[in-house]
């Protein structure tokens, strides 16, 4: 993937590393590429299956609503902070191994929750299911640019993104009814075979890249220091900052929601049933997918759009959910409710914005750590607002009201860090095209850098 780099010499613009030649797509690449997908299918139902479980999680384990949002806390940590050490693995360890150890754990983690008679056994089990989660979704988009010519490279990127979201799908369609049907060690014991079953062509199938078009050699010097220049030079681009921070203000209200708190809101909030409160939960992942595929297309023709599209989602989400809390009486009208999980689906595919500003700032050999920079954000903000809510809803006797004003102050401090990044990100942007336009040559890098950098990543 990356030339050798001999010192503090940096290559100049047109000197992007490569494979010898385009990977030529494929049936077998199709193949090769859904087993990774099916991987991370099945790491995002185990992620996301605490979100239709929260109340028997808390009845199971007679918890208050701080120690259950430590469940999902615990796990976002694990994996938020492990997104670099995993861009740096792929790149070192190649794909299949990477996403081999992922599978064995998360299957191992969401196994544990199953059977775990108590608490702190029980948290371990999510720290496990985190760490192997953590592992997908890098490995997935190296897949892609390893067997998939750079032009289609976007395209599977957000095809990933939204077979990730039909795994939410899943968790709250199937395991939610399964769950009360069956109690909970059968249905989560039940769930993890999901992870066996992909395990296995995973392990017989799956190869890293197509003959012929593996990465170049690495010299003996080229691995000094390689983990501390990574994340310097990665974190030293404002465009890596910025898509960060869009990424941390637009994900969060989402995934908080469908992770762990919005299933308790519209029961006990909203005074809904937990089939009613299931079908907007699934109406907030339909809308997603939805959302993805015109997010996509809006950025990928007009790369303007980006910041409008990205703030404009939050400014809406933040409208809605004034509207729903601000709402007169004790609970919200259902058409207004119904607004809000339209509106929370377009928080996934504004996320992905995040990565259009991240992917164009770096050249291919740090796409991986600039990936697992801007990946981090969303999920740090879920993390303290899971907390907060939790502490806030014990702290005010189950206040809803109070405890999702949270929402708030997250989105103005990342709104505040969008615009201060942008005039800089964007002016930089532009001088690496000029660039682009003067040097003679490929227009455009034959690895994982997309020809169309406003597209979104998924």
């Amino acid at each position: 993937m990356t030339a050798p780099v001999n010192g503090s010499v940096t290559a100049p613009v047109n000197a992007f590393p490569g494979i010898p030649a385009d990977p030529p797509g494929g049936r077998k690449a199709v193949a090769v590429w859904g087993i990774g997908v099916a991987v991370y299918f099945v790491a995002v139902i185990f992620r996301t299956s605490l979100g239709v479980a929260g109340l028997d999680a808390a009845d199971r384990f007679h918890v208050n609503a701080s120690a259950l949002a430590t469940f999902s806390l615990l796990q976002l940590l694990v994996y938020a902070g492990m997104q670099i050490p995993v861009g740096l693995m792929v790149d070192r360890l190649g794909t299949k191994k990477v996403l081999t150890l992922g599978a064995v754990l998360f299957t191992v983690g969401q196994l544990g929750f199953a059977l775990s008679p108590s608490y702190g056994m029980a948290l371990a089990a999510r720290a496990l299911l985190g760490c192997g989660d953590a592992m997908t979704f890098i490995s997935v988009l190296r897949l892609g640019t390893r067997w998939f010519p750079a032009r289609r490279g976007p395209l599977m990127a957000q095809l990933a993104g939204l077979v990730g979201m039909a795994g939410n799908l899943v968790s709250t369609l199937v395991l939610a009814p399964v769950l009360h049907g069956v109690g909970w060690t059968a249905a989560f014991a039940g769930s993890a075979v999901a992870g066996l079953v992909v395990l296995v062509p995973l392990v017989l199938f799956l190869r890293d890249h197509p003959e012929g078009h593996g990465p170049a050699p690495r010299t003996a010097g080229a691995s000094g220091g390689f983990v501390r220049r990574q994340i310097r030079e990665s974190w030293a681009e404002p465009g890596t900052r910025l898509g960060l921070w869009v990424h941390f203000t637009t994900q969060f209200p989402a995934m908080v929601f469908l992770l762990l708190w919005g299933m308790p809101f519209l029961v006990e909030a909203q005074g809904l049933s937990r089939t009613t409160a299931g079908g907007l939960l699934t109406l907030v992942v339909a809308s997603n997918m939805a959302l993805g595929l015109v997010y996509g297309q809006i950025v990928g023709r007009r790369q303007s759009a980006r910041i409008p599209l990205a703030l404009g989602t939050v400014g809406l989400t933040a409208l809605l959910w004034a509207a729903v809390l601000g709402h007169p009486g004790d609970r919200a009208p259902m058409w207004l409710l119904v607004t809000l999980c339209l509106v929370l689906g377009g928080c996934g595919p504004a996320s992905m914005i995040g990565f259009d500003f991240a992917r164009p700032a770096n050249p291919a050999e740090r796409q991986g750590t600039a990936s697992g920079i801007t990946n981090m954000g969303g999920f740090l903000a879920s993390m303290t607002t899971l907390l907060t809510v939790g502490i806030l809803l014990d702290a005010t006797g189950d206040n809803y009201r109070i405890a999702f004003s949270t929402v708030f102050v997250l989105e103005a401090v990342g709104v505040l860090n969008i615009l201060r990044l942008r005039p800089l990100a964007l002016a930089r942007e532009r001088e690496r095209e000029r660039a682009h336009a003067t040097v003679p040559g490929p227009a455009a890098p034959p690895g994982p850098v997309p020809t169309e950098p406003g597209r979104a990543l998924a």
